[in-house]
């Protein structure tokens, strides 16, 4: 009976490990921004190529994307290469050289094998959520994302105001 003890406590402690993994995948990384491909996809020193989370921004060159938003939001191509070009000169000018923390959440790659991730700026502000409050960067609303009722929010106001992909 008494050695019955060893393996329950090597059992739990198994179990315990197990669900603790999850939790250390999901803990923040930190990195220094070496790239910026566009608005929303950079790439991070030993992470590799990252792509923001819940936000989309539109392409440099005209794309199928265009589509959507005109039929959605009836925003012009001149508009979106405009906000594309703006949106990729804030982040060299924001982030480009600078070490960055990186949190996920539940879907830590796409399927291009981009790592997904908020990005925190070395001042503590997230860029994903400033890139939407300048109009530079729509909620990316197909999947469901931790913050994505507060990026509505913020896209809301940034619509409300008329910036970037929202100017009239």
């Amino acid at each position: 009976m008494g050695s019955l003890i060893p393996r329950r406590i090597s059992l739990l402690g198994l179990c315990l490990l197990l669900f603790w993994i999850p939790s250390l995948c999901s803990a923040a990384v930190t990195g220094r921004v070496s790239w910026i491909y566009d608005g929303d996809t950079l790439e991070v020193a030993g992470v590799g190529k990252v792509r923001l989370i819940g936000i989309d921004t539109p392409e440099g060159k005209a794309s199928a994307r265009d589509n959507f938003y005109w039929e959605r939001y009836r925003i012009p191509a001149s508009r979106l290469r405009q906000v594309a070009a703006d949106a990729l000169a804030r982040n060299i000018q924001r982030v480009k050289g600078d070490l960055v923390r990186l949190e996920f959440d539940r879907q830590k790659q796409d399927k291009f094998g981009r790592t997904l991730a908020y990005l925190y700026l070395p001042d503590g502000s997230l860029l994903n959520r400033q890139l939407i409050r300048e109009g530079l960067a729509s909620t990316y609303r197909r999947y469901d994302f931790r913050l994505k009722q507060e990026f509505l929010a913020v896209e809301q106001q940034a619509r409300d105001a008329a910036i970037g992909l929202w100017a009239q």
